[in-house]
């Protein structure tokens, strides 16, 4: 007993101090103001999609409405060979937006990542230095490029930025199930700014993501991680990183904010959360391996700590573990996770902030699922099956 719970000691302890090191990291990367600027950047935004004739729409109408001279755009969409009309909503929105710039191209599969090769396809015939990504479920805010434009003419210097990282929420509905995925993204985009603010960048999401063509192919594009079939964009920002870690910022205004829509099914949810935790054993980084390594652990600990105190008096004789110090560990990550969501609201939501008990004791079971899935077993993405 006493082994056990010194194991689950230190596990926690080393937790905590991972986490309040993040907690601090989040406080240093600061609010960016916007300037009376004249818009001067030119942006080509790409939209890779797959069987998203529900949201495709209302991305594009986004687009359209954004605060920024439609002479500096170019939006280039992928199709990555959809079974629905999402073909047809961009069309019928191209007859009323002819004036943009705009075109549709069919993806090439040459190699195990889908999303890579239409990025690939894309980014070649891009007419624009700067390559906007984002996903065909989110909608952007109206002032999403000015305020990148801003970004980028503020910090003209000789080491200026040429890969820009931005948030991403939920856009849900007020019940649980939403509820506990925006808890899980708000973590994600907690570590996300955490991990900037101590200068060991790993994460970010291509559903707002920026970088240079000339910067792309310094880094060699994605050449040495097609073998993943995520990781467009941790993968590539990890990359960027090992070349030249200052031309890679994090921009903290909520104008810079792309909302993207929680999931619905429980099954699709799982699926999801394993394609993400998949990238992790591509990391190049060793904080961020260490730090996916902890986490499983953490969650993990609690979970075999949570069984081995509902298993039968009757199989042991003596308790495997005393209950306090089981809650003592749940409520200590309890605390310190909650300090990096309300942190990660006040930027995202700034609104109510609470996190459910409910939410806390199901997730360290959910996490350490999705993770022991994740290495050995395959997952499904938009009808496509993808093999470890």
């Amino acid at each position: 007993m006493e082994l056990i719970s010194i194991v689950l000691l230190v596990i926690l302890l080393v937790y905590i101090v991972f986490i309040i090191q993040l907690i601090l990291g989040f406080n240093k990367v600061k609010s960016f103001k916007i300037k009376d600027l004249a818009p001067k950047t030119a942006f080509t935004i790409v939209v890779p999609f797959r069987n998203e004739e529900k949201n495709l729409g209302k991305l594009l109408e986004s687009i359209s409405k954004l605060n920024y001279p439609i002479s500096l755009i170019q939006i280039v969409m992928v199709d990555d060979f959809s079974k629905d009309n999402s073909t047809q909503v961009y069309n019928q929105w191209r007859i009323h937006h002819q004036t943009v710039d705009t075109t549709l191209l069919e993806n090439l599969l040459l190699s195990n990542s889908p999303k890579k090769d239409a990025l690939g396809r894309a980014i070649p015939i891009a007419k624009h230095e700067w390559i906007v990504t984002t996903d065909a479920d989110c909608i952007v805010s109206k002032n999403w490029l000015l305020t990148l434009d801003n970004y980028i003419q503020q910090n003209t210097k000789s080491n200026g930025p040429e890969m820009i990282v931005g948030a991403v929420m939920y856009k849900n509905k007020n019940n649980w199930f939403h509820h506990f995925q925006q808890l899980d993204l708000m973590s994600l985009q907690g570590v996300t700014i955490g991990s900037f603010g101590i200068g060991k960048p790993f994460m970010c999401n291509g559903a707002n993501f920026a970088y240079t063509k000339k910067f792309f192919t310094e880094i060699g594009g994605f050449g040495g991680i097609n073998d993943k079939a995520s990781g467009d964009d941790v993968l590539l920002l990890q990359k960027a990183v090992d070349l030249n870690k200052e031309k890679v910022h994090y921009l903290k205004n909520i104008d810079f904010i792309v909302k993207t829509k929680p999931e619905n099914d429980l099954f699709k949810l799982f699926m999801q959360r394993v394609r993400w935790a998949g990238k992790s054993t591509g990391y190049k980084s060793t904080y961020a391996k260490s730090l996916a390594v902890l986490v499983l652990l953490m969650n993990l600990s609690l979970t075999v700590a949570f069984c081995l105190l509902l298993l039968p008096f009757s199989l042991f004789p003596f308790p495997l573990l005393n209950w306090k110090i089981v809650l003592f560990i749940f409520l200590s990550k309890y605390v310190v996770d909650s300090i990096l969501l309300y942190k990660s609201n006040s930027y995202l939501r700034n609104g109510t902030f609470f996190v459910t008990i409910a939410s806390s004791i199901i997730y360290p079971f959910f996490c350490s699922l999705v993770g022991v899935y994740s290495l050995f077993g395959n997952f499904k993405w938009k009808g496509r099956t993808f093999r470890k």
